[in-house]
């Protein structure tokens, strides 16, 4: 096994963003991968133009790449937000106003992952209350995504990097996928196994794979420190990768990180072209 022998899908929010968004599926093309997945692309506009959300389709399409992962709307990301789900008041309702038109815009294009970032706690508001909102919004979300035949993914963030963010650890990214499924229950919310965010907590990633892969629905990497390309840190990410293929994960490994100051097409040296 090794690096060749997995799937990649190419995450066009954070590699090549130094080109305009419509440019992105045809660059991704052309270095050679025929996936990709994107944060949601219009991040103050929850419910965007028709004519937008229909030239980005276009740029899919005539890519000729497969859109295997979205987000749902996460305010200001990057940026000081960490999702809106869990945000009382105004956040709240522009999450809600998006569920629809982010599966919408999924299943027109076979996309069958799409992701729920958890939000930041808020000052002066019970976290109890941030908790019992989150829910019934994953939930709402989860039957979306239950509709056009997809998953719902629930993401572990780093609480370096998010320390606001409760969900910061493997176990507790599950424990919210454990009460959606009981609450909405279909049985389609899972895990998103980014390993760079749960490196950087300090996980003991082979544990996190040996406990949690059979509730993972997506895989993350970036190499850590740093979230630069494989090879740039110290994550034994080939090792990682291939005791989840051991553990029975079969999906796409998204590709989450930073180019660093050169093209991102010039970040792909350390996978072979023909294993993308």
């Amino acid at each position: 096994m090794g690096i060749a022998d997995q799937r990649f899908t190419v995450n066009l929010s954070i590699l090549f963003t130094e080109l305009p968004l419509l440019e992105r599926p045809a660059a991704a093309a052309a270095a050679g991968f025929s996936a990709v997945e994107l944060w949601w692309p219009w991040i103050d506009a929850p419910v965007p133009e028709r004519s937008e959300l229909d030239a980005l389709k276009r740029a899919i399409e005539d890519a000729g790449v497969r859109l295997t992962g979205l987000n749902f709307y996460a305010g200001q990301l990057p940026g000081p937000d960490r999702g809106a789900l869990s945000v009382p008041g105004e956040e709240s309702e522009r999450f809600r106003a998006n569920i629809e038109v982010t599966a919408a815009f999924a299943e027109s294009l076979g996309c069958t992952a799409l992701n729920a970032l958890y939000g930041n706690r808020v000052e002066g508001v019970d976290p109890a209350e941030q908790d019992a909102l989150a829910l019934e919004n994953l939930v709402l979300a989860a039957r979306a995504a239950d509709r056009i035949g997809a998953v719902l993914l629930v993401e572990a963030l780093n609480a370096v990097e998010s320390p606001r963010c409760p969900l910061v650890s493997a176990q507790a990214a599950v424990e919210v996928v454990d009460k959606v499924n009981e609450a909405g229950g279909l049985g389609n919310a899972r895990f998103l196994m980014d390993l760079y965010h749960l490196a950087m907590n300090g996980e003991d990633l082979p544990g996190v794979i040996e406990r949690f892969t059979a509730r993972t629905g997506h895989v993350q990497i970036a190499d850590s420190p740093g979230r630069g390309a494989p090879g740039t840190g110290s994550l034994p990410l080939e090792d990682l990768l291939d005791q989840l293929t051991k553990a029975g994960y079969e999906g796409l490994v998204g590709l989450e990180y930073k180019p660093g100051d050169r093209p991102s097409a010039e970040s792909f040296a350390w996978l072979p072209r023909a294993a993308r």
